[in-house]
């Protein structure tokens, strides 16, 4: 009876991949594929930490008036930035001899403390703050007309890659940010800092330093310049985008220009992919 109930068994079916077999660390295991873009139209805005946030009410609220008035044109979607106590946090653990992981994990704090107070100032017209892992939702927010405000920073926390050059987080604000935006298939990404763009030096103790206008990735990188306007290894990673092409960089403290670059003018610098 027990032979005859196995031979009546269906045989066990074998599905098809073209991950079935070999080792997913294998070159031959690569797939070509195009990612879905699933949220396109949104604008994915980096709000800076010490160029904006660590200004007061003089820099955050003009641009939270501006933001407002652009809730009903567009879906805003705001990562903040760390600032100034998110350096402390770093010193402090570096002189501490804090690993990489644990350097991340204590830098997640101030940008999400930065992202809650801009939910209060943003609250009655619709500022949500949310965590990482309410990211999913972001269709249900923006459908109820809320403004999703959340950390800039991307959850590696414990896990997050060494770096050769030191312990200090490659990944953190602005490469959370680019994230956010090459996941959602966002073409560009905007960062409101406290300058007009990227210098060819620091233009607070250089001031006849000159604007560069437009830029490659590449070209940037080659440049080796001294002090970048936004952190190396989202220039690194931007060639590999599929979506996200183009990083904006806006000055915060001039008033308009926000709503032009929310409506597409190449205002500030703009580093593209190359």
């Amino acid at each position: 009876m027990a032979d005859r109930d196995v031979a009546d068994r269906p045989a066990r079916r074998t599905l098809a991949s073209s991950l079935g077999e070999g080792a997913l660390t294998s070159s031959a295991t690569t797939v070509d594929y195009s990612p879905v873009a699933m949220m396109p139209d949104v604008k994915v805005l980096k709000i800076g930490g010490q160029s904006v946030m660590d200004r007061g009410r003089s820099a955050i609220f003009p641009l939270l008036d501006e933001i407002v008035a652009a809730k009903g044109q567009h879906q805003l979607l705001l990562c903040c930035g760390g600032g100034t106590r998110a350096r402390h946090i770093y010193s402090i653990g570096a002189d501490l001899e804090m690993p990489t992981g644990v350097l991340a994990a204590l830098g997640q704090y101030v940008p999400r403390q930065n992202a809650r107070m801009l939910q209060m100032l943003l609250a009655r017209h619709g500022g949500l703050f949310i965590m990482t892992d309410d990211f999913e939702k972001l269709p249900l927010y923006f459908n109820v007309g809320c403004i999703p405000i959340m950390t800039g920073m991307p959850p590696f926390g414990y896990w997050e890659k060494p770096d050769g050059e030191g312990r200090i987080p490659r990944h953190r604000t602005d490469a959370g940010t680019f994230l956010s935006a090459e996941v959602l298939g966002v073409r560009r990404a905007i960062f409101v800092k406290d300058e007009d763009g990227l210098y060819e030096d620091d233009p607070k103790k250089n001031p006849s330093a000159r604007l560069i206008p437009r830029i490659s990735s590449s070209e940037l990188l080659a440049r080796d310049l001294p002090d970048l306007i936004v952190e190396r290894v989202v220039l690194e990673y931007l060639p590999r985008a599929r979506y996200c092409h183009e990083l904006q960089f806006i000055n915060a403290r001039k008033p308009g220009q926000l709503t032009r670059a929310l409506a597409g003018e190449d205002v500030g610098t703009i580093i593209y992919k190359g």
